[in-house]
């Protein structure tokens, strides 16, 4: 049996269709339900933020997650498949009109993203003060916080709504497959298995 991370909301929902169509059963949680039991597998319904760390320290074999958070964390974990779905950017967004200079001495920058903010500015050998912020993080340019933001980015809408713009972007995000090392060898076969499955349902997504 195969223990599985998945995120609540959309992502969870989205996959659990996947297994649906592979499988030709129902795959659904009873309401407010953590986990769901099935002969074959045994389904987590967790954070986003904490899927890897599920997969990671082994309490699940397989997981589904956001590059985003995959590069945010930097836990050692087998990344699979990426699964083409929820598809995002990490962006740089600034108050509209206002230019993006990287010469500009003492640079703020909000962001939950720290690492990944963090790792974008070492690249440009760019000294920046990172603010960590948990939500709402537009606000912090609009009231003198920070002169930008590293936020996901989909639309765009939040930002242009809130009187920003995006100026640069850092990453393109999907959302991926991904095991635990030692699952990935002591359950080869059946995380091949269902990674092929997926996979196979993926490309003929992509072909359609």
């Amino acid at each position: 049996m195969l223990t599985v991370a998945l995120p609540k909301g959309r992502i969870a929902q989205e996959t659990l269709e996947i297994f649906e169509r592979i499988f030709g059963e129902d795959f659904a949680f009873d309401d407010r339900k953590l986990i769901l039991d099935t002969p074959k597998f045994r389904f987590l319904l967790v954070r986003n933020q904490d899927v890897a760390t599920y997969v990671f320290h082994q309490a699940a074999d397989i997981g589904v997650v956001g590059l985003d958070t995959l590069e945010e964390q930097g836990l050692d974990v087998v990344r699979l498949l990426d699964l083409k779905r929820g598809i995002c950017k990490v962006s740089i967004g600034m108050k509209k009109g206002e230019k993006f200079d990287l010469n500009k001495p003492e640079i703020k920058v909000a962001s939950k993203m720290v690492n990944i903010t963090k790792r974008y500015f070492e690249e440009r050998a760019v000294s920046v003060d990172i603010i960590k912020l948990y939500g709402s993080i537009e606000l912090a340019p609009l009231i003198g916080l920070a002169d930008m933001i590293v936020d996901v980015v989909e639309t765009g809408t939040t930002m242009k709504q809130n009187g920003l713009e995006v100026v640069e972007d850092i990453m393109t995000s999907s959302t991926y497959l991904i095991a635990n090392k030692n699952s990935y060898v002591a359950k080869k076969d059946e995380v091949l298995d269902i990674y092929k499955k997926i996979n196979s349902v993926v490309q003929a997504e992509q072909k359609a």
